[in-house]
């Protein structure tokens, strides 16, 4: 009987010789956005042969296949379309209308003052309210932003990593105007800092109290908010900055490790704030790969708490994460396009089997989307989600060779950063020293050069491209939000009690000082109309602002 091995040789010498001869392949070789070499067939490997080690079934350890038993056939991902503009008036219209529409979760982006911790009416965010997402100074912004949102029922996720227990704080303070335990709230806050050292930049204070600030929310909600994601460690915006797959992966669990030790250093048992961590990452383009990306995420967590940390309870093992389609593909050139790409990589992250999802809109590469570029966004979920049959079977390509061998090969690499990181001391000293800055910039030159020479082919930019100018309708932002939001605060720090105010600000600065949760001082102080720039130019006082030294 032919073995395997000698039927692909002699393919190989036979047919496949022959043809390449008649038609020899498009490129001399091919690879995945991270550089990983494919082949040009793929055939049983040692990962099918150890399936339960390396695959296993749903629900159980290493969780490849998926962290639940059921998956899509339970209950489909959470359709969380990220919105937030201008006023918290305009940004709550769109929320209404996407849950009409069939969304399932709030995302809330947030303009630059809020996410950096000033006012609407600070110097520094002139020109900046409303822009880039919904300007939210005080309790009062907050509670028109989730008016008439039943916060019992519907979870909120926050994209907001600096300020971001202040902004929880203003949630938990809504929810008991509203009537809600704020135990039952549920929903995230991204609460990332590290991410915002490598490639975001919306930080402010030094590592340490940032980091203070983490733990104190972690201990916080496992206290009080015990269904609330306490972090969405994110991929994603290293990812936009040019990370690879790899890299994406791979600087996203270095963080990760340094947050679950900072906890533990904090006093925090692994299994009572583990199983709230989430991670965010994205979906690009090169299909395969990132399948094999979020699969080889679950494996490599599951293994890192279970082995590394010592975690017992399975919940701490498995990797819940949000996935959102890729900023950075959206062309300007041809915007219609994107409604394709948009759709190749949502059902990237459902085949990858992602618990929530965010489809960017058509428009995004020309400015904020409109109701109807949003509307195709999210229908393209639902159109996956209830017509294509991906969602009627559990990870349906495991067994793939090439699916199986990439998933492998992602996590070697990976490992191998890792390793690396660790030797230098961990992230925050990878970071400090601007390893994970430099690594994702020579990434982004090197895909930069590819697509400029030819190498990598962007439909409508640099291969089949056409002069028409993009007609679609623009959203805009009106200017006279910024002068409104200051007329706002005007009128709240005249009818709040100063002399509350001023000893709750003393209170905060002694506090900061010391060791104990700020999370109690920060919903009081929200209570009492305290600014979310006022709490933070507290802080700036007694903590200081993080400079970045480190030059790439």
């Amino acid at each position: 009987m032919t073995t395997l091995k000698e039927a692909l040789k002699a393919w190989k010498q036979g047919l496949l010789a022959q043809s390449l001869q008649r038609r020899p392949e498009r490129k001399s070789s091919f690879e995945t956005s991270s550089g990983i070499p494919l082949e040009p067939l793929y055939l049983p490997d040692e990962a099918l042969q150890n399936h339960l080690e390396q695959i296993g079934f749903p629900g159980e350890f290493p969780y490849t296949r998926g962290i639940q038993a059921t998956m899509y056939r339970g209950r489909l991902w959470t359709m969380r379309q990220y919105a937030g503009y201008a006023s918290a008036e305009e940004t709550n219209q769109r929320f209404r209308y996407l849950l009409a529409e069939g969304q399932t979760g709030l995302s809330v982006a947030f303009d630059l003052p809020t996410q950096i911790g000033y006012d609407a009416d600070d110097p520094l965010a002139v020109g900046e309210v409303g822009r880039v997402g919904v300007s939210i100074s005080s309790l009062d912004d907050m509670a028109r932003l989730l008016d008439g949102i039943p916060l019992d029922r519907v979870s909120t996720s926050m994209t907001i990593n600096a300020p971001a227990a202040i902004l929880l704080a203003m949630v938990i303070a809504v929810a008991k105007r509203q009537g809600v335990d704020p135990a039952k709230l549920r929903g995230t806050i991204q609460n990332d800092v590290l991410k915002e050292y490598v490639a975001r930049g919306t930080y402010i204070f030094p590592p340490a109290p940032a980091m203070r600030l983490i733990t104190d929310v972690f201990r916080y909600c496992r206290d009080r908010i015990p269904h609330w994601n306490t972090i969405s460690i994110s991929g994603y915006h290293m990812r936009e900055a040019g990370a690879t797959a790899v890299q994406e992966l791979a600087f996203t669990l270095a963080n990760a490790v340094c947050y679950v030790q900072a906890a533990l250093d904090a006093g925090l048992p692994i299994d009572d704030f583990a199983p709230r961590l989430t991670f965010f990452f994205a979906a690009h383009n090169n299909l395969l790969e990132e399948i094999a990306k979020f699969r080889a995420a679950r494996r490599l967590w599951a293994r890192l708490m279970r082995h590394r940390f010592g975690a017992k309870d399975p919940k701490s093992w498995r990797l819940r994460f949000h996935t959102q389609t890729a900023g950075s593909t959206l062309t300007a050139q041809q915007p219609e396009n994107n409604i394709t790409r948009v759709a190749l990589q949502a059902l990237a992250a459902v085949l990858g089997g992602t618990q929530s999802l965010h489809t960017n809109s058509m428009d995004e590469a020309l400015g904020l989307p409109t109701e109807h570029a949003v509307r195709v966004a999210l229908r393209t979920q639902q159109i996956l989600a209830l017509e294509s049959g991906v969602a009627n079977t559990i990870d349906p390509l495991a067994g793939s060779f090439c699916l199986e061998s990439l998933t492998d090969e992602v996590e070697a690499r990976v490992e191998t950063y890792l390793a690396a990181i660790d030797d230098m001391g961990g992230a925050l000293t990878a970071i400090q020293a601007g390893y994970m800055q430099q690594e994702i910039h020579e990434s982004a030159y090197r895909t930069q050069q590819a697509i400029e020479h030819g190498e990598e082919i962007v439909v409508g930019v640099n291969a089949y491209e056409n002069d028409k100018t993009a007609t679609l309708e623009r959203l805009k932002v009106d200017p006279r939000i910024e002068q409104e939001q200051r007329v706002r605060l005007e009128r709240l720090r005249a009818r709040r009690d100063r002399k509350q105010v001023d000893a709750l600000l003393k209170s905060l600065a002694a506090a900061a000082q010391r060791e104990e949760n700020l999370m109690p001082l920060f919903i009081e102080s929200v209570e009492a109309d305290i600014t979310l720039g006022e709490i933070c130019n507290t802080l700036r006082k007694q903590w200081g602002e993080y400079r970045q030294t480190v030059t790439i």
